[in-house]
């Protein structure tokens, strides 16, 4: 797998680049998927028991703040932002988490 290019901000957070020039595919990116067993819960294209990743996208499009919040959430877990069932915390490391963010709001 290739290196993912991340710009990091200081303590204000994590800045990341697009998937498209940090470089992650749709394959990659499903890969990950896999990986961390996100497809329990999620699709690229329709509700299963989460959101869409593609829903994600277009939610957060033109949310300079989107890379965090997804960040954040999938470290976390958190609920009611769609719909009761809550998502759980996972412990996916940081440069995969970034790299999944990233390559989820890249999805149109």
């Amino acid at each position: 797998m290739r290196t993912i290019g991340l710009t990091c901000a200081a303590i204000a957070g994590i800045t990341l680049t697009t998937a498209a020039s940090a470089g992650l595919t749709d394959p990659e990116g499903t890969q990950l998927m896999a990986k961390y067993n996100c497809q329990a819960c999620h699709t690229l294209d329709k509700k299963l028991v989460g959101p869409g990743f593609k829903d994600v996208a277009k939610k957060y499009a033109g949310d300079q703040s989107a890379a965090e919040k997804i960040a954040q959430k999938i470290k976390t877990g958190g609920g009611g932002v769609w719909g009761p069932i809550p998502m759980p915390p996972n412990n996916v490391p940081d440069g995969d988490r970034n790299a999944l963010t990233a390559w989820i709001l890249s999805l149109k």
